[in-house]
This record gives structure tokens, C-alpha cells and sequence, in this order.
């Protein structure tokens, strides 16, 4: 195997995107930057020089496969959406297979990037459900909103702090934990703003900035945490909500992108939006936050749906199974 990187960064370093998923499967099928029959690429964590990578692979009869998240598109990329599609659809019709993360993510591909109409499959991202799974401690007290990820735009912070806000008026014991970094601006101003907005709000006591994180604290900060709130519209298949359901988070999100495929009916609520492939509009702020004191009043109920969703849909050991399949029928 090559993932068509130098090398895959150990567990223990704070990495996020398509990385993480190539970190699980090198655990089973270790990256070997020379020695490969079979070149894995990333959509979303292309290096420079991949199309060189796939000349390579070509050349020592080497099979490539493409695993295919989300595309760009106007309400983000604006005008540079057909520039940042063109290699990702040049890459996806000359592969030798296509894992989609989701319908979404194949949907979202044949409209921007052209169909693909054969050598394809849906497969969802995966988790260890071994390793991420409910802490064994006791809850800890109070109601504890995790924003998961990176905040690369301004929309899923803003969002997730005025919901707090609307929460906070019923349980006064709410408070919302912001992961990874502000990148919605230069730090400075992008932490600026944070703190103008939650000054406005009155809830500057209630958030806390936890930084960015690794897999290896993925567990516990989960752990630490009643109710995953996902703001962001439109995404593709986010590990971080399949990692949020096997350690018992429910989820309040978006009914936009891959999402609801992941969710279901039972793991949590999702909150309709007005997204459009032009516009990145995000739930109402007070509807997320019925939703979220809708979870509050019945977490139990909605916890153990989530922890059974993950280790039905989305456990580890199936997906690498089903890699090795496919791996092992290509090269032959």
C-alpha cells in the first residue's frame, strides 16, 4: 500500500480531514512509500504531486483507487470552484475504483465532477469502536456541547454560540467546548471576533477553547462531552459524528450533506436549513436549540442509539474488511 503521501502521521499527532481515515487503515495495511501494488488516494488530502504518484504506480502495474469525499462548490469556493474540481475529476475518472463516503459524496460528485457510472461503491467512514466508546466514569455534571473539528468558517462557530446562548436561558448549566482552531480569519482577528460575539452574547464564561487535538485524546474529550453540535452544512461524511456516536454523543446537525445518512432517526435530531450548493445557510440558531434541550430531557435514550448506530453501520474492522476485499479482487 501507498497513500500517496511521505508518510502517515502517527495517532498521537493533532491531524484531521481525509488523513485520519488512512491512519486507521495503515494500522492493518502499512504505508510503503516504494514497495506498493496498490496506490490509496485521499480527495481531500491530495499532496502536490499526485498526479506524478499515480504515473508511478501506473508504470509497475499498480492499481489506484480514489476515496472520494466532498467536491467544491459556489457557496464556498466561489469562483474558484472549477479550478479546485478540475483534479479531482481528472483524478476520479482514471482511477481503478472509487469508494464514495457517503450517497452525498456521489451525488455531489456527479453533479460537479461528472458521473461515475461503474467500479464504484458507498462506503462510510469508521471508527474503533474499541477504542472510542462511552467512558466508563460517570457523566459529568451539567449539559456540555462539544464543536468538534476545525472552525474554518465564521458561520459554524457564530452559530453554535448563539444556540448556546438560547440553551443557556433554560439550563443555566450549559456550556459549549470549541476544539481545533479559529480559521475563519488571521488568528488574531479571528479570536477577536470569537470574543466580541461572546461578550454580545453575554455566555463568555460558558465556552471553553480546548485547541487542537489528536486521536489519542479523541476518546476523552468526546467522553467529556452530553451533545455533539454540528453547525457545519453540507458535509460530506464527518468522522468526527461517527466518532461522537460510538463514545454515546448524540447529535444535533445540519439536514444537509451526509449527515442525516450517518445520524438516522434515533442518534440524535437533525435541524432543516435553507443550505443551497450557492449558499451555506445553517440552522436556525433556535431550532438547534430545541433540539438540543429536546436530547437534554431523553440523552439516555439517544445515547445508546448512537453507540448501537456506530457499531452496526460504522465499526472499523468491517470497513478494513471490506478494503482488503476489494484490494485483493482489483489486483488480481
Amino acid at each position: 500500500m501507498s497513500y500517496g503521501t511521505e508518510a502517515i502521521p502517527p495517532p498521537d499527532v493533532p491531524t484531521g480531514g481525509g488523513i485520519i481515515k488512512f491512519q486507521r487503515l495503515a494500522e492493518t495495511l502499512p504505508h510503503h512509500g516504494f514497495r506498493f501494488n496498490v496506490l490509496y488516494l485521499g480527495s481531500s488530502s491530495l499532496a502536490p504531486d499526485w498526479r506524478e504518484a499515480v504515473t508511478r504506480a501506473r508504470s509497475r502495474g499498480a492499481i489506484v483507487v480514489v476515496n472520494q469525499n466532498g467536491v467544491a462548490y459556489p457557496a464556498w469556493a466561489g469562483t474558484t470552484t472549477d479550478e479546485i474540481n478540475a483534479p479531482l475529476a481528472e483524478l476520479l475518472h482514471q482511477c481503478d475504483y472509487v469508494f464514495f463516503q457517503s450517497a452525498f459524496c456521489k451525488a455531489s460528485a456527479d453533479r460537479f465532477l461528472g458521473p461515475r457510472d461503474a467500479r464504484f461503491e458507498i462506503l462510510y467512514n469508521a471508527v474503533d469502536t474499541t477504542r472510542f466508546s462511552p467512558p466508563a466514569r460517570p457523566a459529568k455534571p451539567g449539559l456540555r456541547l462539544l464543536l468538534g473539528g476545525d472552525q474554518f468558517q465564521r458561520y459554524r462557530f457564530e452559530t453554535a454560540a448563539r444556540t448556546l446562548a438560547l440553551v443557556h436561558a433554560d439550563r443555566p448549566d450549559a456550556e459549549l467546548f470549541v476544539t481545533g482552531r479559529l480559521r475563519f480569519a488571521a488568528e488574531a482577528e479571528a479570536a477577536h471576533q470569537a470574543e466580541a460575539l461572546l461578550a454580545e452574547l453575554g455566555i463568555r464564561d460558558r465556552v471553553h477553547f480546548l485547541g487542537p487535538y489528536s486521536q489519542v485524546d479523541a476518546p476523552r474529550i468526546l467522553g467529556d462531552a452530553h451533545i455533539l453540535l454540528h453547525t457545519k452544512v453540507n458535509d460530506p461524511c464527518p468522522s468526527l459524528v461517527i466518532e461522537a456516536m460510538a463514545c454515546g454523543l448524540p447529535v444535533v446537525h445540519s439536514m444537509s450533506g451526509g449527515v442525516p445518512e450517518l445520524v438516522g432517526d434515533d442518534a440524535g435530531i437533525g435541524v432543516a436549513s435553507s443550505a443551497t450548493w450557492d449558499a451555506d445557510t445553517p440552522p436556525a440558531p433556535a431550532d438547534l436549540a430545541r433540539a438540543v434541550l429536546e436530547i437534554a430531557d431523553h440523552r439516555e435514550r439517544y445515547a445508546r442509539a448512537a453507540r448501537l448506530r456506530a457499531i452496526e453501520r460504522f465499526d472499523l474492522a468491517a470497513w478494513t474488511e471490506r478494503h482488503l476485499a476489494v484490494f485483493s479482487e482489483l489486483v488480481r
